[in-house]
């Protein structure tokens, strides 16, 4: 098994690891420390041995902060996580915090008027700007979670793999090239894992779930790069494919090198460590600019897009398999959660393609399904019972793509209200897949196509609608979201999710999730240039949930349409007992 169901964060030590802490807070002459979930290079998952929000607080999320003073400690938290944070630090000594709704610079300047550390490695020049900008007195010190973390994992050391150019559509020297051009200073600072696995065509093991290693890069606007990374995950075959304009350092000689760089030197406010920063000498000219690889990144060739197509019909064929052993098993009784996650990768197993799941599966049966990114442990394993709604939010990393499908099924008869909830939010996922639009538009201009429904009902959820995917590489991929704050515009080749839901504290979660891909649109009327998407998807929606009256004809014409797609494009790629239950699944209504 990939996902195991151990309960790696420990929120009954909580209290015993804040007392520590304060008292290194003390030692050092501080008024509070903060405790990001970060790592060096910024990604959005870390390595255990980073995991220190965790291993403090006992939150497990993929984003957020602990901010300790002497006399209180807040965990930052955005929506996806404010139901679960309350089942998972001791709430006698931790207090959760709306974030980004109330800033940390905002509750630091309310609470504290002292001087606060910070690790540099572990915040980017953004972060500490907007504090600063709040009026907050910051001091760089070496970790302090990390002087108390007596038994701290050591840093991954995962073997680098090349990813094969015919998959990737170019060559690490094409790529170099073209970004290296594109530059708006000498040299560019690279951190991001994804970016520096796309830039050269390779792969690691280094962050669970993610096919990626640890490096850091200068990229040289020639194309040249200096790599600092751990040789001893470089085998002789991959450096020979890197060739002899990609050089490989130790990461001990990453602090020489950059304050060797005569400059203009770019760095991404949003992503490059405030520790480069400070290494670069006073009279270099920094550029602000974003990462360079990130959109060219999200700008799928032909090869990944078809890869990614070809790794979503694989996908599909498996979770048809699970659905169709889920409504033949669930209504017996005795199913948990563990036991439908083990099954569900059993089944993208047997594709004998998977090389690793996308993300912990999250699997919510009743109230666990209201917490969004619900991860089932053995202590809070629950079993299915009969009546209720089962969310299951899962993917699989393949060569040739990464997929990441949301399904909400019925466990016997979950009631209208349930019905009514799953209706909306189906129409939601609806309207943003028929979405044509100008050239130019962002995800935040799209974003309340997927609401309305919900908004018709006085409803709504505390998530985006829609995030970026890799191809073999992160399944959260930027700088392209469908969302409240996303500015960045679409463009012909970004691969987005669509997925709207609801979540109803202590009852129930809904969420539905298909992959896009964004296409120039045909032209209809007049002569304007406009996009649309694809979907790549294809898994049948529960009608056993859908409020057949309440749908649009147009709603009902996609619907049945999409699942004709699916049985044609499917069916033969399952067995014989699946496809008797998909033709019921996706019978027209």
């Amino acid at each position: 098994m990939f996902q195991n169901f151990t309960t790696t964060a420990r929120p009954d030590l909580g209290a015993t690891r804040l007392a520590e802490l304060r008292q290194e807070l003390r030692a050092e002459g501080l008024d509070g420390f903060i405790v990001p979930r970060a790592d060096a290079h910024q990604g959005e998952y870390v390595a255990p041995r980073d995991d220190r929000l965790a291993w403090l607080t006992g939150f497990t999320g993929s984003a957020g902060f602990c901010v300790v003073l002497a006399d209180k400690a807040g965990v930052f938290i955005d929506g996806r996580y404010r139901t679960q944070v309350k089942h998972q630090v001791d709430l006698a000594h931790f207090t959760p915090v709306p974030w980004p709704d109330v800033t940390l610079g905002k509750w630091i300047a309310e609470n504290c008027k002292g001087t606060i550390g910070f690790d540099p490695w572990l915040h980017t020049h953004a972060e500490i700007t907007a504090m600063r900008a709040a009026g907050v007195t910051l001091k760089p010190v070496k970790n302090l979670v990390d002087r108390i973390w007596a038994d701290q994992p050591a840093p991954p050391a995962g073997a680098v793999f090349l990813q094969p150019d015919e998959l990737a559509g170019k060559t690490s020297a094409e790529k170099r090239a073209e970004v290296g051009a594109s530059l708006a200073a000498e040299v560019a600072i690279l951190t991001l894992p994804d970016s520096i696995c796309w830039l050269l065509n390779i792969r690691g093991t280094d962050v669970a779930r993610n096919p990626v290693t640890h490096a850091f890069a200068l990229l040289h606007r020639d194309g040249k790069v200096d790599l600092f990374a751990d040789a001893a995950k470089y085998s002789d075959d991959v450096l020979a494919a890197l060739g002899p304009d990609v050089r490989l350092h130790p990461v001990a000689e990453l602090e020489s090198a950059v304050r060797g760089l005569s400059g203009p030197v770019q760095l991404d406010a949003a992503s490059a460590p405030v520790a480069l920063r400070l290494m670069l000498i006073e009279n270099v000219k920094i550029v602000e600019a974003d990462d360079p690889c990130r959109l060219p990144k999200a700008l799928k060739t032909e090869a990944e897009i078809t890869g990614a197509r070809e790794a979503h019909l694989r996908d599909g064929a498996a979770m048809v398999e699970f659905l169709a052993w889920l409504d033949e098993t669930a209504p017996k009784g005795g199913l948990t959660e563990i036991d439908v996650v083990t099954k569900l990768e059993n089944f993208r197993r047997a594709t004998n393609a998977l090389r690793e799941i996308s993300f912990e599966t999250i699997c919510g049966s009743g109230p666990n399904g209201a917490m969004m990114h619900y991860r089932v442990t053995e202590d809070s394993n629950r079993a299915i019972g009969m009546d209720e709604l089962l969310l299951v939010d899962s993917g699989g990393q393949y060569v040739d793509g990464t997929t990441d499908i949301t399904r909400t099924i019925a466990i016997g008869d979950p009631g209208d209200e349930a019905r009514n909830c799953y209706t909306r939010v189906l129409q939601g996922l609806i309207a943003l897949t028929r979405a044509r639009w100008p050239v130019g538009l962002s995800g935040r201009d799209l974003d309340p196509l997927a609401r309305f429904p919900l908004w018709l009902d006085g409803r709504d959820f505390n998530h985006g609608t829609g995030h970026g995917v890799g191809a073999f590489l992160s399944v959260h991929e930027g700088p392209q979201r469908i969302a409240r704050i996303s500015e960045v515009p679409l463009e012909a080749g970004m691969i987005l999710s669509n997925e709207p839901g609801y979540y109803r504290e202590g009852a129930f979660g809904i969420r539905l999730e298909n992959l896009m891909v964004t296409e120039k649109a045909p032209r209809i009327t007049d002569d304007r240039d406009q996009l649309c998407f694809d979907t790549i998807t294809f898994v049948p929606f529960d009608l056993r949930l859908v409020l057949v009256d309440a749908l649009s004809r147009d709603e009902r014409d996609w619907l049945n349409a999409y699942h004709a797609k699916v049985v044609e494009l499917l069916l033969p790629r399952i067995s014989k007992k699946a496809a008797a239950w998909l033709h019921s699944a996706t019978r027209a209504i």
